[in-house]
């Protein structure tokens, strides 16, 4: 005798599979940028580590930033949770701004270094801001792809595929960017006690 599933316990297991499949790539995410971190207390040792680097002012921002996108994509889960739709999209898209103001100001951060007479690679750097460059950029790296999964779900949201029962999408989605900005809040804070 075969037991079928009801459309609701399939939502049901197809979530918390997609829930485990994020879960296991932030793991492995929060992995690798333990060991960048551990790199980086390890080659504090060395006598070209530089004693008196400031983070950019930028970094501060971009940190005021990403904590403002955790907020908005917050508030447009709760809202698609009570079938707002107007509500959902205003934040989705202030999410998506927030984001993009956030690469920017990476941008301008490294830009602030290389005013400051470092540079990533070559004769003008330095082990402590090759390491700051490395850790940020990858970071990038994984917004990007949160950016990307962030236009997909606007897109999904403006062609109603969610509402209060379908929230799959903007489930995963906000998973993933409040593990990007806990992540760059861990490293900021890493990065200015241990620089």
């Amino acid at each position: 005798m075969e037991m079928t599933l009801t459309t609701s316990e399939e939502q049901v297991q197809k979530s918390k599979s997609a829930k485990l499949i994020l879960l296991f790539a932030m793991v492995s995410m929060t992995m690798m940028f333990a060991g960048l971190t551990s790199a980086f207390v390890v080659s504090k040792s060395r006598a070209d580590w530089l004693q008196n680097f400031q983070i950019p002012i930028a970094f501060y921002f971009s940190t005021v930033v990403i904590i403002g996108c955790s907020i908005t994509f917050f508030l447009a889960k709760k809202a698609i949770e009570k079938d707002n739709r107007t509500v959902a999209a205003t934040f989705l898209l202030g999410t998506l701004v927030l984001g993009v103001l956030f690469v920017i100001l990476q941008f301008a951060g490294f830009g602030q270094i290389i005013e400051s007479g470092y540079y990533m690679t070559g004769q003008g750097s330095s082990i402590t801001t090759t390491f700051l460059y490395v850790i940020a950029l990858m970071h990038l790296l994984h917004l990007a792809g949160g950016l990307i999964s962030l236009l997909i779900i606007i897109y999904n949201h403006f062609k109603q595929k969610y509402n209060s029962t379908q929230t799959l999408g903007i489930e995963l989605g906000a998973m993933y960017w409040h593990f990007l900005d806990l992540l760059w809040v861990l490293l900021f804070l890493f990065l200015y006690f241990f620089k």
